[in-house]
């Protein structure tokens, strides 16, 4: 069987007033998709979650199927019970669809990129959705949603493989972007380049000699392959040896072994940005 690989999108130019900003997309989605990118956000950002009274977070581009807007809900509602998740899409029969599963603290819109809810979100889970569009839209697609989030709020933009084992996200503020984390399932690659194809689209096609993330994902298989004798422990402790590394080399990596053990590496933006 043939892949067939959609033709990156020009952002939409349609002035018509309320109309939302953005294109249909594909809709494809799994469960358990977005768990790791999930676990990292009640995770690292347990204190931001706890620490606002009902905050909203709003997952853009759920899909033909609300069912990791649900995964989402449960995992926030778990940190902050009077927390409140939006779904948007841009595409009607969707929503309506998605409105069968609303609850308590639940709901579907129809919105887009504008992020046009009543309350400004604390939190912005925008997977698999810049994927399709041009690289050159992406800088106007960050502005744009990051000019609308609560403050101290966070958009974390990303994309992974069809079934959520290999994920990659950037993690945005107001200001600007933050970071870059790699989260893989144990087995699941042989070095952790192979998370180059899932890279987002802001760097997806920088992987290339003289550009900081190729540098960057070069530097994380050369240490995973000298960590390779720790592998006779399990590729746990192989992945938590690689990422010592790289601290250890200079690279300013976010987080320590709590995270390293669940197979996530985060890295400063600056040190991974496009040139």
């Amino acid at each position: 069987m043939v892949a067939v690989v959609r033709k990156a999108e020009r952002l939409s130019k349609d002035t018509h007033v309320g109309a939302p900003v953005g294109n249909v997309t594909r809709g494809t989605t799994h469960p358990h998709r977005m768990r790791r990118v999930d676990r990292w956000l009640t995770g690292t950002h347990s204190a931001l979650l706890r620490g606002t009274p009902s905050p909203l977070a709003v997952d853009l581009g759920f899909g033909a199927s609300p069912v990791t807007t649900l995964e989402m809900f449960e995992a926030i509602r778990a940190i902050n019970p009077t927390a409140h998740v939006t779904g948007l899409e841009i595409e009607k029969d969707r929503v309506l669809l998605a409105q069968q599963s609303a609850r308590e603290g639940l709901d579907f819109a129809v919105g887009g990129f504008e992020l046009a809810t009543a309350q400004r979100p604390l939190v912005v889970r925008a997977f698999n959705v810049l994927r399709q569009y041009q690289e050159d839209d992406v800088a106007a697609i960050w502005t744009r949603m990051t000019a609308r989030l609560a403050p101290g709020g966070l958009v974390i933009e990303g994309t992974c493989n069809e079934i959520g084992r290999v994920a990659t996200w950037v993690a945005l503020r107001e200001g600007g972007p933050e970071s870059l984390t790699i989260a893989m399932r144990f087995g699941s690659f042989e070095l952790p380049s192979d998370a180059a194809e899932r890279l987002p689209k802001a760097l997806i096609h920088r992987n290339v000699p003289g550009e900081r993330i190729h540098e960057f994902l070069k530097a994380c298989d050369d240490a995973w392959l000298v960590a390779a004798p720790v592998g006779a422990f399990g590729a746990r402790q192989r992945w938590i040896r690689m990422c010592e590394s790289l601290k250890n080399q200079g690279w300013p990596i976010i987080g320590g072994v709590t995270r390293w053990r669940l197979g996530e590496l985060t890295v400063a933006w600056d040190a991974v940005r496009a040139d």
